[in-house]
């Protein structure tokens, strides 16, 4: 089979495409033909060989990726028959993913609802289940009007359909036209782009007095900064990650002054009792019913370089996701070269690297 390995930390480049042996599962595994994996920042991050809170960059050589879907295609011994041909999406709890074939412990596969493809329940699987739990902390409700940070991307482009259906005021903020386009497609009542110096001074003037309650950032920096000072008397300031870079800096008057509550909304505050199992059954659920629609950019499989190099770039919106799907060329118009997938009929720049 062939998959991604890293054997150099470094830039996107030093992902490459290679024929490796297939994986044998063990007691209590199967082994998946993988027709999604999804991609997370944080690779981009550990790729570089720096850890990222408490994950550590790992041990090379390596096969990134840590969930998939596919087809069950083996299993190991323990693991009931029946498993064999179902179309399953699983946590992998590690590495692996990045491959056309990768082994999961079959506690952690969830079968694929008939009508859902592969790539949108691998979006669901760990992004939506993210998302399920800040939103269970944030508590959003009709009266609140929201302000969705990276709001075109695979978390924020979930919490901008759920505020919406929850009936808040949403406010999106992203980076460039395209982006805030697709914001405003996906419902906000307000997009505005981030590249903008003075955009915390067009929600003001959008909003038109009305004050932002709820804060989803996973950006962090200056530009969280900004956002936290959009926040309105009582607000709740949700962190869930740090894009660009650097925490939000929030310090102990700001949130007395305005009596803000502060919350890091990943790990135990996000887990319900049923654990991180129901997060994902739910975002499963809830994908299957059309009520939240990832945003998904593809790359095939052999171009997770190209997948790495956009997401650092931001060129990508929602979750990416690497395809088996077997490419053809086709350039639609003069001097622009794309790659088309036959089967899904994606497109993706044609990188030359």
């Amino acid at each position: 089979m062939h998959a991604i390995r890293l054997h150099a930390f470094g830039p996107a480049g030093n992902l490459s495409h290679e024929e490796v042996p297939a994986p044998v599962p063990a007691e209590g595994q199967v082994r998946i033909d993988v027709r999604a994996s999804g991609v997370h920042w944080i690779e981009t991050t550990l790729r570089r060989g720096l850890p990222v809170g408490p994950h550590q960059p790992p041990e090379l050589p390596v096969v990134p990726g840590g969930e998939v879907a596919g087809v069950v295609s083996a299993v190991g011994p323990g693991v009931d028959e029946q498993w064999l041909g179902r179309r399953v999406v699983a946590q992998l709890g590690g590495y692996g993913g990045y491959a056309e074939q990768a082994v999961a412990d079959v506690d952690s596969l969830h079968p694929i609802p008939g009508h859902l493809d592969a790539e949108t329940a691998v979006a669901a699987i760990t992004t939506g289940s993210t998302a399920q739990g800040v939103l269970s902390v944030a508590g959003v409700t009709a009266d609140d009007t929201v302000l969705v940070m990276s709001a075109a991307g695979g978390l924020g482009s979930l919490f901008v359909q759920a505020a919406r259906q929850a009936g808040a005021t949403v406010v999106g903020v992203a980076g460039g036209p395209a982006k805030t386009a697709r914001v405003r497609e996906l419902g906000a009542d307000v997009a505005v782009d981030y590249r903008d110096a003075d955009w915390p001074g067009h929600v003001r003037e959008a909003l038109g007095g009305r004050q932002v309650s709820v804060v989803l950032d996973g950006v962090g920096g200056t530009t969280g900064r900004q956002a936290l000072e959009l926040l309105g008397p009582g607000g709740r300031f949700l962190l869930h990650g740090w894009a660009s870079g650097t925490p939000t800096e929030i310090t102990t008057p700001d949130i007395i002054e305005r009596a803000l509550t502060v919350t890091w909304a990943i790990g135990p505050a996000m887990v319900p009792v049923g654990g991180m199992r129901e997060l994902a059954t739910r975002a499963l659920a809830e994908a299957a019913a059309g009520r939240l629609v990832p945003l998904i950019t593809r790359f095939p499989l052999s171009r997770a370089a190209d997948a790495h190099a956009a997401l650092e770039a931001r060129e990508v919106e929602g979750k990416v996701v690497l395809t088996t799907c077997a490419p053809s060329r086709t350039a639609p118009a003069p001097g622009v070269q794309l790659t088309r997938c036959a089967a899904c009929r994606a497109t993706w720049p044609n990188r030359s690297r």
